[in-house]
């Protein structure tokens, strides 16, 4: 068993992402494929947020979680409704239900997923309606075992920081994080921060694949610009927007995309700061995916703590 080492350096990063992570932008000369009239060059080339990774056990071993290397009553698949639509008196996602499962996914005129209807997401000209089974699926068990996700509980999981640097597309003000391209989770065939920390690597392989990852950030709301924010991956994804649940990826599933296009959101006001939170959880053998694509010029709201780590 490794441990998780207590120390105050964040997991990947340099003394740069240490200060992106604080909120400053790193800049730089242009990178390669960055042309020098880029219109975007004030923007900084990478955005490093800094969160926190949980490690559970699966629940088929001692100690292990009910959600986690569990299959849904309804079978592997995207699942909608698992959340409240806005976050609890922790600024956590708080349980609904145990997920209905998707059938259809809802799409904008660009042929993109979206979530589905909520009541402060505008529709648009050209969405198409998607469609869910009405019987609960059993994607997760219970609230207090949700509860569990994103806090720390000794001897249930344990927790130590994370950062992952978004990179900008070359002459854009796009922002990526890719697991694909990224050149540590390239190497590791997907996006497994922890292998062989923790509870150790997943019975009978190499990977450690069962995990949540949180980040909390803020951003500027400039209306009308096409701020725009896209997950794609596996398993369960959460985004809240201004404390409003805009990304709806619950369930044991492959890896599935959605978008959100800022000026959907009724109760956002121009030019005011909003958090984003990002709930990701890993439950399921054998891949785990991560994408965020964005123009939000995202920043870390504060370097978050952690009181479950190794000694």
């Amino acid at each position: 068993m490794n441990n998780f080492k207590s120390s105050g350096a964040f997991k990947g990063l340099s003394v740069l992402g240490v200060i992106a992570a604080c909120g400053l932008g790193v800049g730089g000369l242009p990178r390669e494929g960055q042309s020098r009239d880029d219109q975007y060059a004030h923007l900084p080339n990478t955005l490093t947020l800094a969160g926190v990774v949980r490690d559970f056990r699966e629940r088929t071993v001692a100690g292990g979680h009910p959600d986690f290397e569990r299959q849904p009553t309804r079978g592997f698949a995207h699942y909608a409704y698992q959340v409240m639509d806005e976050l609890d008196q922790d600024g956590k996602p708080a349980f609904r239900n145990t997920g209905y499962k998707v059938t259809r996914e809802w799409k904008d005129s660009q042929n993109r997923n979206i979530t589905p209807p909520r009541d402060y997401i505008e529709s648009r000209s050209g969405d198409q309606a998607g469609a869910r089974e009405t019987a609960l699926g059993g994607s997760l068990t219970t609230a207090a075992n949700l509860q569990k996700w994103y806090r720390d509980v000794p001897g249930v999981n344990m927790s130590l920081p994370l950062a992952v640097t978004l990179v900008r597309q070359p002459n854009s003000n796009v922002y990526t994080f890719n697991d694909q391209t990224d050149p540590l989770y390239a190497t590791r065939g997907g996006f497994f921060p922890i292998n062989g920390e923790g509870f150790g690597n997943s019975p009978g392989g190499p990977k450690n694949f069962h995990f949540t990852y949180e980040l909390d950030t803020s951003f500027t709301y400039k209306e009308g610009t096409g701020q725009v924010f896209t997950f794609t991956g596996d398993d369960d994804v959460y985004v809240f927007i201004g404390g409003k649940c805009v990304i709806d990826l619950g369930g044991v599933h492959s890896a599935v995309s959605q978008t959100i296009q800022l000026d959907r959101l009724t109760h956002l006001v121009d030019g005011e700061v909003y958090p984003l939170k990002f709930f990701f959880a890993e439950r399921h053998r054998t891949q785990s995916n991560c994408r965020i694509e964005t123009n939000l010029e995202l920043r870390n709201v504060e370097l978050p703590s952690t009181t479950a780590l190794y000694d």
